[in-house]
């Protein structure tokens, strides 16, 4: 179905072309800043989110999402981490487009990209993921929701809850939007166990959710000796830009993924060498990684928990 006011839609789509739009949440006592929309290609459109960990003061609106409109429907990547980020996101599509919200694609399980899903619920999309999604959510959805509630408080909380897959992505997946095919891929444990990409073949723009950190320091949750082979299998992607998980809208891809492999390839060999110098877990976590410290926020948040998994891992090879 076509846009019911295409000359409005024409002025609305330009002037996001030229200026971050901004929303204001009505109903948000304790969360009312802007929520910035960045049109990177044609009818591709991104979120970005706080460089930040959960506070009330952020809302949950700490990561990266957005969507793609095609001919005949939207498909949305990533709902951010709360129900109300997500009714946001819902309405900056709205003010753009009246085509049905077709499906809501999640990139991995962690709850600063799922809790805004049920946000969608009234457009009856298909939910994809990864095939390994609904399990790893499953498993943490306790937790995950526990200690979010903890972090953000109840207000800017409210309403927020996981959505498991409807549909799952074993290998790959194409969804057709109407003239604009979105190619899904499901890859091996990297970042998490259920990593998915999604690449719009149209404008050569690849959403990697957390297999690409900018600004944000890496977060390690699944395979360090996994995610740097993915890395190398990203970068022959048929993409000229990458939407990451964290960080700026956009980027030059595949070079995007150089800060990241420098920073995992330092922690690898940083851990390699504890370990055959027979250094305790403690003792390398207080030392590895640590001459990236001024390349990326938030290092004191992850650094020591990287080099905990990444020890954990290497200390078997």
């Amino acid at each position: 179905m076509p846009d019911r006011f295409p000359l409005q839609t024409f002025v609305r789509r330009a002037a996001i072309r030229l200026v971050t739009i901004a929303f204001f949440s009505a109903t948000s006592a304790c969360y009312a800043s802007e929520f910035n929309l960045t049109e990177i290609a044609s009818g591709v459109f991104v979120h970005t989110g706080k460089v930040a960990i959960y506070s009330p003061a952020d809302g949950g609106d700490i990561s990266n999402c957005g969507f793609v409109i095609g001919r005949d429907a939207v498909a949305v990547v990533d709902t951010c981490g709360a129900d109300r980020v997500g009714r946001r996101l819902r309405e900056a599509i709205r003010s753009i487009t009246d085509k049905p919200i077709r499906y809501v694609v999640t990139t991995h399980m962690h709850p600063d990209h799922v809790l805004g899903g049920g946000a969608f619920a009234e457009d009856a999309p298909a939910y994809v993921g990864h095939k390994k999604l609904a399990r790893a959510l499953a498993a943490r959805a306790e937790r995950y929701l526990g200690a979010n509630r903890d972090l953000m408080g109840e207000e800017a909380f409210a309403g927020s809850r996981i959505v498991p897959p409807t549909v799952v992505v074993d290998d790959r997946m194409e969804i057709d939007l109407g003239d604009r095919i979105l190619e899904l891929r499901a890859r091996p444990t990297a970042h998490t166990d259920n990593d998915l990409t999604v690449l719009d073949r149209k404008t050569g723009t690849i959403f990697l959710g957390d297999l690409l950190f900018s600004r944000h320091i890496p977060a390690l949750d699944g395979s360090l000796r996994g995610w740097l082979k993915v890395m190398s299998d990203l970068a022959a992607e048929p993409a000229t830009r990458a939407v990451p998980g964290h960080g700026p809208a956009a980027l030059d891809f595949p070079a995007a993924l150089a800060p990241q492999k420098r920073y995992l390839s330092r922690i690898a060999d940083d851990v390699r060498a504890a370990i055959k110098a027979g250094r305790t877990l403690a003792e390398a976590s207080a030392a590895a990684g640590l001459s990236e410290k001024d390349a990326w926020a938030l290092f004191e948040e992850f650094n020591a928990r990287n080099v905990s998994a990444a020890f954990a891992e290497l200390e078997w090879e």
